[in-house]
């Protein structure tokens, strides 16, 4: 069974064991994850309303920043496999915490807003980590092989996490159950990641990187210095920043509208669990069949065209047709190509980087960049909204025509990135890698 299992997976001796340990990591993260974020929105819309949704994103992505900027500072500098152990135990530690605000009556609003917090917490920090923790175990020629099968737990989980979402509304209120009490499966399900990361990884060897003397300040600057001179990291900085603009501005235009149908919790948690599970589905499917496809034969910098496009496109959809089977159906095709073909390549592509400052690029790229997209995305959004109620007018025309413009700029530099990509790999900041180019070659003649 077991030969079978590694024969299908075209897995090696002494890979399955890592495999099972890093998939295991990221399906736990996945399952907690899905469940705060999808009990957070429904309760949050319940009881704070969907406008405040933007002052909570720019709290969210404002603290997101900041522990950013700590994990620029040490990301380099220690070992990744204490770093996850650590998160993974910080994330536990969390949910024991927000279960007691619920415990002693904090109000229902906040509570939810530290949730949905937490709940993007998740969604950015622990793979941010997670990832750059992998590139360090695995080889190149390896990691082309084991990646597709560890990111096939993460699916694995968001299954899962949105499953126990969807029945817990019936199954809680059957049992005579408080909603909040979730949490505690979010902190058993931490908890035992952290005992199977921490037994499995002990005896893992780990590539060891150069450890970095900076302050904060010229550690950030080193990782700026390279997305701002390298002139294809460049253009997908301004990619980035403008895709997360008018990402955040559709998913609030959905929120809006939704919320209009689903009026109550409990049947916008169940509606909610049943919209992500037909996402994480089809994009399983695009994973699996398409993704690597479109990454082979189109070539990288080509792969960066889809989001722009499909976030443009349906932003004038919204536009024109304000119903909520448009919104839920562009909401669907922005997260689906955001999370396969769109995340898939951007991986890829901090491939380039050298190991010794893979690190602080990806949290910029991961991180910085679209926490502040999305902090633009807020402040633009709340502002035309606070005016039309001032004014008692309608304003979904202009919210939308900010996150099509976002699109149409994302277009733009990623058609620009296009043209330098090739040059680009020339660029001295990318010699470290370059040196290694025999043992890269070695590797694919083994793989």
């Amino acid at each position: 069974m077991k030969a079978k299992f590694m024969q299908l997976f075209r897995l090696q001796p002494g890979e399955g064991s890592l495999v099972f340990v890093l998939g295991f990591a990221l399906l736990a993260n996945a399952v907690a994850m899905q469940i705060a974020g999808i009990v957070s929105i429904s309760g949050f819309l319940k009881f704070g309303g969907v406008n405040s949704i933007l002052i909570v994103l720019f709290v969210d992505y404002a603290f997101i920043l900041i522990t950013g900027a700590l994990q620029t500072l040490v990301i380099d500098k220690f070992t990744r496999k204490d770093l996850i152990l650590w998160i993974t135990l910080l994330f536990a530690s969390l949910f024991v915490f927000l279960r007691l605000m619920f415990l002693f009556n904090a109000p229902d609003w906040l509570n939810y807003s530290l949730m949905y917090i937490l709940a993007e917490q998740q969604f950015i920090l622990f793979p941010l980590v997670f990832w750059v923790l992998a590139n360090d175990i695995f080889k190149i020629s390896q990691a082309k092989r084991v990646f597709p099968v560890i990111s096939g737990w993460n699916f694995a989980g968001k299954l899962i996490g949105i499953g126990i979402a969807a029945i817990s509304p019936m199954l809680f209120a059957r049992l005579g159950i408080e909603v909040e009490e979730i949490l505690t499966i979010n902190t058993f399900v931490y908890l035992l990641a952290f005992m199977v990361l921490w037994t499995g990884l002990r005896k893992t060897e780990v590539r060891k990187t150069v450890t970095q003397t900076e302050t904060l300040g010229e550690t950030l600057r080193e990782g700026w210095d390279f997305m701002s001179n390298v002139p294809s990291f460049r253009f997908m900085m301004y990619t980035i920043l403008a895709l997360a603009v008018a990402d955040t501005i559709i998913e609030f235009r959905f929120l809006v509208v939704t919320d209009s149908v689903f009026t109550d919790q409990a049947s916008y948690q169940t509606f909610f669990s049943m919209y992500r599970l037909g996402i994480t589905l089809l994009s399983l499917i695009l994973q699996a069949f398409v993704t690597s496809v479109l990454i082979k034969y189109m070539q990288l910098k080509n792969t960066f065209l889809f989001f722009p496009v499909v976030a443009f496109a349906g932003a004038v959809a919204m536009i024109l047709l304000p119903g909520v089977n448009i919104a839920i159906a562009v909401m669907a095709g922005v997260k689906l190509i955001r999370d396969t073909i769109n995340e898939s390549g951007r991986k890829s592509f901090q491939g380039l980087v050298p190991e010794e400052r893979r690190g602080r690029v990806s949290t910029l790229m991961e991180s910085y960049l679209p926490s502040i997209g999305t902090m633009l995305a807020c402040v633009a959004g709340y502002a035309i909204v606070y005016v039309g109620e001032i004014l008692g007018a309608s304003v979904v025309l202009w919210y939308l025509l900010v996150a099509a413009v976002g699109g149409v700029f994302a277009l733009y530099a990623v058609l620009k990135m296009r043209k330098v990509y090739d040059d680009s790999l020339y660029n001295w900041r990318l010699k470290r890698r370059q040196r290694k180019t025999q043992t890269v070659l070695l590797d694919k003649l083994m793989d």
